[in-house]
């Protein structure tokens, strides 16, 4: 089995100043802010997002708005993933579409790191392509 370096959880929703898929601490508050979310299971995220914010360290970036985009290192962050696993049976609760990728590259450059993270700074910019042709065999 392929060994990954890093391992994010997004939707299929982009962040307005990074282009990017945004993550699960913004999918979760959106729900809470939309008024999705009951208060018990609002209450039950802000227990999660309490816990990581006195035991992940926030990237000065992140708290800047720069166009900046984290993932959680694979290696020694199983505590971290345990953490998170409630966020994402929220996240099902509510039928909001998540995915988990594990990767080896990063969209952009490491503009910090701890133990836990790292914060990429990414372009901004989403490149669209034009459709290839049809790589299938004429019928």
């Amino acid at each position: 089995m392929m060994k990954f370096k890093y391992a994010r959880i997004q939707g299929q929703e982009l962040a307005e100043n990074t282009m990017y898929a945004k993550g699960i601490f913004s999918m979760c508050w959106q729900l809470i802010q939309n008024d999705v979310m009951d208060e018990e299971d609002a209450g039950l995220f802000r227990e999660i997002d309490s816990w990581f914010a006195e035991n992940l360290p926030w990237p000065p970036q992140c708290r800047n708005r720069e166009k900046v985009v984290c993932f959680f290192k694979t290696e020694g962050t199983e505590e971290m993933m345990k953490m998170i696993r409630p966020a994402l049976w929220l996240l099902e609760r509510y039928h909001h579409p998540y995915f988990l990728v594990y990767t080896n590259t990063l969209p952009g450059e490491i503009v910090y790191e701890d133990r836990y993270q790292v914060a990429v700074r990414v372009s901004g910019k989403l490149q669209i392509d034009p459709l290839q042709e049809s790589w299938s065999p004429e019928e």
